[in-house]
């Protein structure tokens, strides 16, 4: 039973208002990031060298944190190499997801993102968890028939050509991305439970650094450190690492009194001000269908999130 003392010491929530307004804003900001990044591309910008900036301006302010809280440098007896295997599968991830904001529309990469949830999920279950209830299916399933409509893949299959060259990767990136982060969060929930949050978090980001410089060094991606060509491209690579700083950081200070498990599926701003801001910086507009089918997508994640909480 904890003492009073101990009781007092845990921060108290931020009234739910606050906390909604508080996640909605950081999600806004993710979303940014990645429009910020789908700007330096377009200008030449290399998917390494925007990752470098990304992981390296949010690992020095992770670090920051771990310092300012006096935290402990030391990790558990065993839990190195799965830190490891986070930190690998989490730079998949960054590079799969930049892979497919370069080549499709910045919502649709996020929307596919998004499935993320169903992939871990059905992983869970594969690996001895909790089988799926009836209702989380049903869920899933709708989900999943809402991205066939926002992928548009009648129209796709009718005409691939029509689609562009990227499409196909771009929409294989984008679940690549939910699978790799898939796999990173259930070894997080299952192998790394005894790691501070703020430690790993600086510790995964450290790993993502490194293995991107290291593939920079050995050439794995071609132009993987292009220089943007103009001024754009490199306020785009400015603002992204920025953006995604600010609200990686944002959110690992607040968590504590953001009651997550109330409030998680107010992350799920981000596609929609993803579609927002695509559309007013980058023209990039979806067809009334494919809105329809994001709405679908968007009201399926939400309705998921809520039905592990009830």
């Amino acid at each position: 039973m904890s003492t009073p003392a101990a009781a007092s010491a845990a921060p108290s929530p931020f009234p739910r208002p606050l906390a909604l307004a508080l996640m909605c804003s950081m999600a806004t900001l993710f979303a940014a990031n990645h429009v910020a990044a789908r700007v330096a591309f377009d200008d030449g910008a290399g998917l390494l060298l925007a990752i470098l900036l990304r992981s390296g301006v949010a690992a020095l302010a992770l670090a920051v944190l771990v310092v300012l809280q006096r935290k402990s440098w030391r990790l558990p007896a065993g839990s190195g190499r799965w830190q490891l295997a986070v930190g690998l599968l989490v730079a998949v991830q960054s590079l799969c997801l930049y892979s497919a904001v370069a080549r499709i529309p910045v919502v649709v990469a996020l929307l596919l993102m998004n499935t993320m949830p169903i992939q871990l999920a059905l992983l869970s279950w594969a690996l001895g968890g909790p089988r799926p209830s009836g209702r989380a299916a049903l869920i899933m399933g709708v989900i999943l028939v809402g991205l066939v409509v926002v992928l548009d893949v009648p129209a796709w299959l009718g005409d691939p050509a029509a689609m562009g060259p990227g499409w196909l990767a771009g929409v294989g990136f984008g679940l690549a991305a939910a699978a790799a982060f898939a796999v990173a969060l259930w070894i997080t929930e299952h192998r790394l439970g005894e790691v501070g949050s703020t430690l790993r978090s600086l510790l995964t980001m450290l790993t993502v650094l490194v293995a991107m410089v290291a593939a920079g060094g050995l050439g794995l991606v071609p132009g993987g450190m292009a220089l943007p060509q103009s001024l754009p491209g490199w306020m785009g690579l400015g603002l992204l690492a920025l953006l995604y700083a600010v609200a990686f950081s944002t959110l690992f200070i607040t968590v504590p009194r953001l009651d997550m498990a109330r409030n998680a599926p107010a992350m799920n701003m981000e596609p929609v001000a993803a579609l927002m801001l695509g559309y007013l910086v980058l023209g990039q507009a979806l067809s009334p269908v494919q809105l329809v089918g994001g709405g679908i997508v968007l009201a399926g994640i939400v309705a998921l999130g809520l039905s592990k909480r009830a």
